[in-house]
């Protein structure tokens, strides 16, 4: 009987979790939001294994992460389970997804976590108080929304020239390394009565200009220039403007793999498989 490996990553509302196959591949991913974090695990082990017409007896081990994880001590339905440590999956899951060894793994969630790998070596190095939490709390206040779908179709609409301060609007010449069309400040530019749109595209490149500028400062003196964005954050579309933009100015690589949001449950799965 070919085994499957379970690795889940439990969040506070939204569980991710997928399954590694006894040839190493990944089976299909899938996320769950619940109200809480048992019902979200459960909700989500239980929905996995019906689409996938996976029987128990076919699971040889569950791995969990992530900060939900924290509620569960038991056996998930009398399975073998055990923990993996987050910023281990986060590489795991990275390395994996982006055949990279040497790189910075960027976890986008509420909050944003950087882990540094360098081979075998992963080490978690820090991180900042600002992430999905932060652009759907200030949606809140500013938008009267925090629904991540409406934030995005606003920003589709949104002018970005008329939140940020350009190096163009205060210099007649590009700086050294910063050309015209650089940031020189977030929401500078903004007015009493701007549009919902114009704010709404404004705090999605507030939130990953500041993530990227974070892993850009984190690297110095590594030499490593590749960044592997991870977690729900990094499925803004979004993301390709301001991180292709970024990767110009500092000749550096953002990195956003096929199954980002669901790195840290595959690197948990794949930290068992590694201890195994």
């Amino acid at each position: 009987m070919n085994k499957i490996v379970i690795g889940i990553d439990v969040g506070i509302s939204t569980t991710k979790i997928v399954g590694i196959d006894s040839k190493g591949m990944v089976v299909s991913p899938l996320r769950i939001k619940a109200t809480d974090p048992i019902t979200s695990l459960y909700g989500a082990f239980g929905k996995y294994l019906h689409d996938n017409k996976i029987r128990l007896e076919e699971v040889e081990h569950v791995m969990l992460t992530g900060v939900g994880a924290a509620y569960i001590e038991e056996n998930i339905y009398g399975l073998p389970t055990t923990k993996a440590e987050e910023f281990v999956a986060d590489g795991l899951g990275a390395k994996y997804e982006s055949k990279l060894d040497r790189m910075i793994v960027v976890s986008m969630g509420t909050g944003t976590s950087l882990v540094k790998c360098d081979g075998d070596d992963i080490s978690h190095i820090g991180g900042i108080g600002i992430g999905g939490g932060t652009l759907t709390g200030l949606s809140r206040l500013l938008l009267k929304t925090d629904d991540i779908k409406n934030i995005i179709d606003l920003a589709m609409e949104g002018d970005i020239s008329h939140i940020n301060l350009l190096i163009g609007d205060i210099s007649a010449k590009p700086l050294p390394g910063l050309p015209m069309s650089a940031t020189a400040s977030l929401f500078s530019n903004a007015k009493a009565n701007a549009s919902r749109e114009d704010i709404a595209v404004g705090l999605i490149h507030m939130v990953l200009q500041a993530v990227g500028s974070a892993s850009i400062l984190s690297s110095l003196g590594s030499g490593i220039k590749d960044f592997v964005m991870i977690g729900n954050l990094s499925l803004l579309p979004q993301c390709k403007e301001v991180y292709s933009a970024m990767e110009k100015l500092y000749g550096v690589h953002f990195i956003i793999p096929k199954y980002s949001e669901f790195c840290t449950a595959i690197g948990a799965a794949l930290d068992y498989i590694r201890k195994r």
